[in-house]
């Protein structure tokens, strides 16, 4: 059944394939992006299925004109897909606090700002599906992350939490997690590099950058392969809650999973006699 999909960041990397099959696949498309212009180019011009229009994911004025145009032109919105983000990568002292703002201005607001400016149109639908794109890195911390990381973790807990705020209105929510796919995240213009320079963490910083760069284009996971598992997902009657997408997030997953349950053991003497003794109160 053909569906009104509302994409960010369709301009390139994963956003535009996910655009690309989904217009093969008979949908309809809105995609969005902060260029329009390279955004219909990059998707082979104007196609009845298909409205490009302007979206800066950290502007709710933006978000706001997308969404009208959705449902000026289809009538509808069935799904949106939260794709768009940034990587700000570096050892946190290293990362400015401008720099952490702006990671959590694009990869945790910029979806609050669509998703806000969607769900009162899914609302009236009673029917819809948020799909957003986090990453293996709001499941594990990691070196030289902290940024990315914290913005990640972030959209997860908001994601896992929204999902109880929208589901009597019959809203679905997904929270993706890819591991390595070889989109554009880290190209220039995707990653940005720590503004600030410490001697202690030099000799560890330069190795690590030139280590993310020789990984672009080397990354094992397909992203056309990944936009179509959306499109599968967002035809599910009762779509995945998560969807760990590669099997090297299926592992990682797998090893936090088995982290935590340990950490909870291992605290269970210690942390679980922490209640208010009333007898002694």
């Amino acid at each position: 059944m053909s569906k009104v999909i509302l994409v960010t960041g369709a301009g390139r990397g994963l956003g535009t394939d996910i655009a690309r099959e989904a217009l093969a696949a008979g949908h309809q498309v809105v995609a969005t992006g902060r260029r329009p212009e390279e955004v219909e180019k990059t998707l082979g011009g104007p196609q009845d299925n298909l409205l490009v229009t302007k979206l800066d994911v950290t502007s709710l004025d933006d978000a706001e004109a997308a969404a009208h145009a959705a449902v000026d032109r289809f009538g509808r919105i069935d799904v949106l897909i939260n794709n768009a983000g940034n990587l700000f990568t570096g050892y946190f002292e290293e990362i400015s606090p401008a720099q952490m703002r702006r990671q959590f201005e694009t990869n945790l607001f910029g979806p609050m700002n669509v998703t806000r400016a969607v769900l009162p149109i899914m609302r009236a639908q009673r029917a819809g599906r948020v799909i957003t794109i986090t990453s293996t890195a709001g499941l594990v911390g990691m070196e030289f992350t902290s940024a990315y990381a914290a913005s990640k973790f972030a959209e997860e807990g908001w994601m896992e939490s929204l999902r109880y705020d929208v589901e009597p209105y019959n809203i679905h929510t997904t929270i993706v997690e890819p591991g390595y796919f070889r989109t554009e995240l880290l190209v220039d213009g995707s990653t940005t590099w720590p503004e600030l320079s410490i001697d202690d963490y030099a000799p560890r910083t330069a190795p690590r950058i030139e280590g993310m760069k020789s990984m672009s284009g080397k990354q094992p996971g397909d992203p056309a392969k990944l936009a179509r598992a959306l499109l599968t997902i967002a035809g599910q009657e009762k779509p995945l809650l998560r969807f760990v997408a590669g099997a090297d997030a299926i592992e990682a997953a797998e090893a936090k999973a088995k982290e935590l349950l340990a950490q909870a053991e291992a605290s269970r003497e210690l942390g679980g006699a922490l209640a208010y003794d009333d007898a002694h109160a």
